[in-house]
């Protein structure tokens, strides 16, 4: 899905607040939008979502250039960053909303996907990984207030207990795909 050096990645990894905060930093990203995916209704809303009924899971929808990141260094980012071990939660998250999955776009991101299970993912972790990797299917956005969550709620102690060390993690470990002044 590449059209004038765009294309889309689809990503589920726990809260989508935590994962958005982790991407909307690395160079060659251009938006990242959190939403829902995965579902049986139309249009859920986020109280929906957490009654873990509908089958979606909270996502992030990337924007990037791959020909400044790849789709594989996407992925690199997304398994050094949550637990792809861990099945229907990240953390004290839990419920099938905050399941590990790779909602790949055609072909080839399938291919990458289900190749990094094996290449990247399984040599950072001692357990089986439970990454679940499906075809897209309709993005819901989700409600304004979850967009661009941590940027604008830093202070707050979810921010900092569980989104900050993603982040420093990513700085750490991927400090050479950054932003300038990240």
């Amino acid at each position: 899905m590449n059209s004038n050096n765009k294309a889309i990645a689809t990503f589920g990894a726990g809260c989508f607040w935590c994962v958005e905060a982790v991407f909307q930093d690395l160079t060659g990203v251009e938006k990242v939008v959190s939403g829902y995916m995965g579902g049986s209704i139309k249009n859920p809303s986020y109280r929906e979502i957490c009654t873990g009924t509908t089958g979606h899971a909270e996502v992030i929808q990337i924007t990037y250039n791959p020909t400044i990141i790849s789709y594989t260094e996407l992925l690199e980012v997304l398994f050094t960053t949550h637990d792809p071990t861990t099945l229907n939660q990240q953390g004290a998250d839990r419920g099938t909303q905050y399941r590990s999955v790779i909602f790949y776009h055609d072909n080839e991101q399938k291919n990458i996907a289900i190749q990094s299970l094996k290449t990247i993912a399984a040599p950072l972790y001692d357990k089986p990984i439970v990454t679940e990797v499906s075809a897209v299917s309709e993005f819901y956005v989700a409600e304004q207030y979850h967009q661009d969550y941590y940027n604008r709620n830093g202070y707050a102690p979810y921010c900092r207990i569980v989104i900050s060390p993603k982040i420093s993690k990513l700085r750490e470990k991927f400090s050479h795909k950054l932003k300038p002044n990240q």
